[in-house]
C-alpha cells in the first residue's frame, strides 16, 4: 500500500524530473538558435548575446525589473538575452525565431506589471531594446523620431534640450520605456489638455514577423492603427516611433496639496468627482489616496494628495479654482511656477532629485507589487467611499509592512473629444476617471504575497457596484492576468479572448483580432 507521503513525493520527483527534461530541451533548441544568429550576424553575436554561463546575465535580467513578483513565480528565466545595437540584429532575432519556433519576449522598459516581457511558464528569447534608444527632435516642424528602447524621461530631456515651450504627452515615471508605454496608450499630466501619447504618434517603425522593416506607408493603416494602443509587441517588434510635440508656456503651475479625514477629506473626493472631468482642459487635478494610523493616538485616517498641473500661470489657476473648486482652499503659496520640463521631475516624485539630469537616469526601484485599474462612470457616493476606507483600515491593520494606494486619475477636456475608434485605446467619452490599485511590499515569501494580491482582489471586488460594467473596463498599460487570458495563441476561443479583450479595448477588439490575424 503506498501511503499519502510517497504519493506526493513521487509527483515531486516526477515534476523536477519532468521540468529538468524541459529545461535540458530548451537549452538544445536555443543552442541552435544561438548558431543561426551566429550564421547570419557573426561580428556581433558574443557582444549582444547573453546566456546563462555569462557572468553578466543575472545583472543584464534583472537591471529593469521593476516588478519582482512575477519573475520569483516564473518557472522558466529566458536562456537568451539579447541586447541589439542595430535593427539587423532585431531582424536576425526574428527569423531564427520563427526557424526554430522560439517564443520572443520583447523590452523596452521592464515595467510590465505582470513582467511578460521578462518572465514565462515556457522557454524563451528576450529582446532587450535599452541600446535602441537614439532620439532626434525636429524643432521647426514640432516632431520627433524616438526609438522604442528610450525612456520617458530620455525623451522628455531632449526635448527640454531643444525647446522650453515643447513637450509631448506621456506619463510620470520617467524609467518607463516608449516602447510599451506608447503601444498600450500613454496617460499624461497633459492628457486633459492634449489626449494620450496614441494620438501624437505619426509614424512608426516595426519590423514583422519575417523581418522586414515596415514604415507607415508600407505596414498600411490597419497595422498603423493597431499598434497604438493594441499592444504593439503583438504585432511585431517596434523599433522607433514618431510623434508630434504640443506647444506648452515657458512656465506651467503645479501644486500638491494634501488633506486628510480631519480636513474633511471624503467630502472633498466626492466633490472632485462632480468637477474632475468638467473643468478647464488645462487643469488636470490628480488624487493619490493612502490610510494612516497615528502612532500617539491610534486614530486612523485617509490622506489624499491633490496633485495637479496647470497649463498656465498661478494667477490664472487660483481664479479657476475659485471659481470651479473652492471647497480645496487652494492658496497661492500652495503653487508653484515651473518649466514643463521641470514639471517631469517634479511628478517622478525621486527623492532627492536636484535637476533635470536625473531624467537620463534608467535605473527604476524595484519592489513587488500588484495592480489593478477601472474606470468611473458616475460619481461614487459618500457612503461608497467610505466602504473604501474601510477596507484600507482594515489592511493597513493587517499588515504595517505593506504599502496601499489607490490613484483617481481624471478624464474629460480633450479625453472626450477623440473618437472611441481613433486608437484601440477606447476609454473616451463618458469617462469621469481612471481608478488605479496598487499594492506594494518587500518580499518574505510567497504566502505574504499572496496575501498583498489578494488585497487588491477584494478591493476590487468591493468597488464592482461603483465602475464601469458590461464591460468593466481596464487599461491596457496596467496589465492585469486576473482579467484572463491576455494573448491569442493555440487552441484559445475568440470567446474566452474577449473576456479580456473587451475590457480593455470595448468595441475595437473585433478591428485588433482582425488585424492580428492577417499579420501572423
Amino acid at each position: 500500500m503506498v501511503t499519502s507521503g510517497s504519493s506526493l513525493f513521487s509527483l515531486l520527483s516526477f515534476l523536477i524530473l519532468a521540468l529538468a527534461i524541459l529545461q535540458a530541451d530548451a537549452s538544445r533548441i536555443h543552442d541552435d538558435y544561438l548558431k543561426c544568429l551566429q550564421s547570419q550576424n557573426s561580428n556581433s553575436v558574443s557582444t549582444i548575446a547573453y546566456t546563462p554561463r555569462n557572468t553578466s546575465y543575472s545583472s543584464i535580467l534583472q537591471s529593469t525589473e521593476q516588478n519582482l513578483r512575477p519573475a520569483s513565480t516564473s518557472l522558466f528565466k529566458p536562456t537568451l538575452i539579447l541586447t541589439p545595437l542595430h535593427s539587423s540584429e532585431i531582424q536576425a532575432a526574428i527569423r531564427c525565431a520563427k526557424k526554430h519556433e522560439i517564443q520572443i519576449r520583447v523590452r523596452s522598459g521592464g515595467h510590465d506589471y505582470e513582467g511578460l516581457s521578462y518572465a514565462s511558464t515556457s522557454p524563451f528569447v528576450i529582446v532587450d531594446l535599452r541600446n535602441i534608444s537614439s532620439i532626434s527632435v525636429d524643432r521647426e516642424n514640432r516632431t520627433a523620431w524616438v526609438e522604442a528602447g528610450a525612456t520617458l524621461g530620455q525623451l522628455y530631456y531632449k526635448i527640454g534640450e531643444t525647446s522650453r515651450e515643447l513637450a509631448f504627452v506621456a506619463g510620470a515615471c520617467p524609467t518607463v520605456g516608449v516602447g510599451g508605454h506608447f503601444s498600450g496608450g500613454g496617460y499624461s499630466m497633459l492628457s486633459r489638455k492634449f489626449g494620450l501619447s496614441v494620438d501624437h504618434i505619426i509614424d512608426a517603425k516595426i519590423i514583422d514577423v519575417n523581418g522586414q522593416i515596415l514604415d507607415r506607408r508600407s505596414m498600411g493603416e490597419d497595422l498603423f492603427w493597431a499598434i497604438r494602443g493594441g499592444g504593439g509587441a503583438s504585432f511585431g517588434i517596434i523599433i522607433a516611433w514618431k510623434v508630434s510635440l504640443v506647444s506648452v508656456p515657458e512656465k506651467v503651475t503645479v501644486f500638491n496639496l494634501t488633506k486628510t479625514s480631519d480636513q474633511n477629506a471624503t467630502q472633498l473626493v466626492y466633490q472632485w468627482q462632480h468637477i474632475a472631468d468638467k473643468i478647464d482642459e488645462n487643469l488636470l487635478i490628480r488624487l493619490f489616496i493612502t490610510s494612516s494610523t497615528s502612532p500617539q493616538t491610534g486614530k486612523k485616517s485617509i490622506v489624499v494628495s491633490f496633485t495637479s498641473l496647470f497649463v498656465g500661470g498661478i494667477d490664472q489657476l487660483l481664479s479657476l479654482m475659485q471659481k470651479s473648486f473652492p471647497e480645496l482652499g487652494l492658496a497661492k503659496e500652495d503653487c508653484i511656477e515651473m518649466s514643463w520640463l521641470e514639471s517631469t521631475v517634479y511628478f517622478a516624485n525621486i527623492p532627492g532629485a536636484a535637476s533635470v539630469e536625473v531624467l537620463l537616469d534608467r535605473n527604476s526601484s524595484k519592489s513587488y507589487f500588484k495592480g489593478k485599474s477601472d474606470y468611473v462612470k458616475k460619481p461614487i457616493s459618500v457612503k461608497g467611499l467610505e466602504g473604501l476606507w474601510k477596507r484600507l483600515f482594515a489592511e493597513e491593520e493587517e499588515d504595517m509592512e505593506a504599502h496601499f494606494q489607490l490613484q483617481f486619475s481624471p478624464y474629460g477636456g480633450m479625453m472626450s473629444e477623440i473618437s472611441e475608434s481613433a486608437t484601440p485605446f477606447p476609454h473616451r467619452r463618458g469617462n469621469i476617471f481612471m481608478i488605479h490599485y496598487v499594492a506594494g511590499w518587500d518580499e518574505k515569501g510567497n504566502a505574504e504575497s499572496k496575501r498583498h494580491v489578494n488585497w487588491t482582489r477584494r478591493i476590487y471586488s468591493y468597488m464592482a457596484a461603483y465602475v464601469s460594467k458590461f464591460p468593466r473596463a481596464a487599461y491596457l498599460n496596467y496589465r492585469d492576468l486576473d482579467l484572463g487570458v491576455n494573448k491569442i495563441k493555440g487552441n484559445t476561443s475568440y470567446k474566452q479572448a474577449s473576456i479580456w479583450g473587451t475590457k480593455y479595448f470595448n468595441q475595437n477588439f473585433d478591428r485588433l483580432v482582425h488585424v492580428k490575424t492577417k499579420v501572423d
